[in-house]
């Protein structure tokens, strides 16, 4: 198993780390372990799937996939990808309403972390889920589905409520997307062109004013957009949101068609998007406040850009899981990938928080990010609500690391 995440700068302090192939494996290794994390495809940037216990994988459980037609779901194992249940739906005619940038990131790790894609009718991966499977501090297996009061709560869990083996997605009939790629965009246009497609992301550096590249993923019946659409204009080549990086790496771009699991990721299964030599953050503020937000990063560009690789703006729809990112809140995601480099990072992502805190900014659970346990805790009305959850199913702290000790102390 490896011994770090994907970007390299956590390493895990386990003393033990498991690969059971059995449910009943596992739910004897969970019932006899006193400090236990699950870890998916390590995407995490903090140590929010760290333990000085045992880590767990779960790539050695059956991958299965079982579609229900007359319900319009599927029920997937936890460790898969998101890129290969994508690939079997598809052929089955279905599909998945979002997806996120990355099409290696686990089912179960995405979910617990409210990981999503963009689109502003669309919520994040975990809004697609009905039911789930998850082995408690006891070994016990626990199905909760939508009927249930905890339901909510338990979704976006961040692994800390036990380990969830099985879940059920809501899905679509599968459909088509052509993905177009447009370049300098003025920052007055952001609130248009965010909403002009089924999906769209924006790529900027903080080294001009302007915006550098619009992503647009929109349906096949919907027409390109025009020579001047928002004064910017085409690409004519395949691009890579990271300057200097292989675009081979990259879903299809120019307009071709394609399937919703080949165009919706930036990109592809079968390359590694980028070194991993990064740090990530991300926070989400009101969709309302797009203007606002944009005035207010502007300030500290000159600190942001000599750290930054890229900064991606994309938009998520308002749900009701208690610690999701867009509780009740229609979303503009700002998310940082900045250069590997903490000592240099840390301090401007604390001006970068300091700037976003008149919009009350939620951070992505699995990225870094330094905000006040106090301020977080107010952001989120199903706050206490989650911790009395944490207390009833992991009374002994079981699953808990030191990050989520910091910002749910017993």
């Amino acid at each position: 198993m490896p011994r770090r995440n994907w970007a390299g700068n956590v390493r895990y302090a386990a003393r033990e780390f498991h690969r059971p192939d059995t449910i009943d494996d596992l739910r004897r290794l969970v019932a006899g372990s006193t400090r236990l994390r699950a870890v998916g495809s390590g995407h995490s940037f903090n140590r929010l799937g760290d333990t000085d216990g045992d880590l767990v994988s779960l790539a050695g459980l059956p991958p299965t996939i079982e579609v229900d037609r007359e319900r319009g779901q599927v029920t997937v194992a936890g460790a898969m990808r998101y890129g290969d249940v994508g690939q079997h739906l598809h052929t089955q005619g279905y599909a998945l309403a979002n997806l996120a940038s990355l099409p290696h990131i686990s089912v179960a790790g995405a979910v617990a972390t409210a990981t999503h894609g963009s689109g502003q009718t669309h919520g994040n991966l975990a809004t697609a889920v009905a039911a789930l499977e998850i082995v408690t501090a006891d070994g016990d297996l626990l199905h909760v589905d939508r009927d249930d009061d905890t339901f909510a709560g338990i979704v976006v869990g961040l692994g800390a409520l036990g380990v969830v083996t099985r879940l059920t997605l809501d899905v679509v009939p599968t459909f088509d997307l052509r993905q177009y790629v447009r370049l300098d965009l003025a920052p007055e246009a952001l609130d248009e062109a965010l909403g002009s497609a089924y999906s769209v992301s924006v790529f900027t550096d903080w080294r001009t004013p302007r915006l550098r590249e619009v992503w647009r993923k929109q349906s096949t019946d919907q027409s390109p957009p025009e020579a001047d659409w928002l004064g910017t204009t085409a690409a004519d080549e395949p691009r890579h949101p990271v300057l200097g990086m292989p675009t081979e790496n990259c879903t299809p771009q120019l307009g071709v068609p394609g399937p919703w699991h080949e165009r919706l990721p930036h990109f592809k299964l079968g390359f590694t998007p980028s070194s991993g030599d990064e740090l990530q953050s991300e926070y989400h503020v009101p969709r309302t406040s797009v203007a606002e937000v944009l005035a207010a990063l502007a300030e500290v560009a000159h600190l942001i850009a000599p750290v930054l690789q890229v900064c991606e703006l994309r938009t998520v729809a308002a749900d009701e899981l208690w610690l999701s990112p867009n509780y009740r809140r229609d979303s503009l995601a700002v998310h940082f990938t900045w250069v590997d480099d903490a000592d240099a990072v840390l301090p401007v992502l604390a001006e970068v928080e300091e700037r976003l805190a008149p919009f009350a900014p939620r951070p992505h659970w699995g990225k870094v990010f330094v905000t006040d346990p106090r301020a977080l805790a107010a952001r989120y009305p199903r706050y206490a609500d989650f911790e009395a959850l944490l207390a009833d199913l992991d009374p002994k702290g079981k699953f808990r690391t030191d990050l989520l000790d910091h910002y749910f102390p017993r």
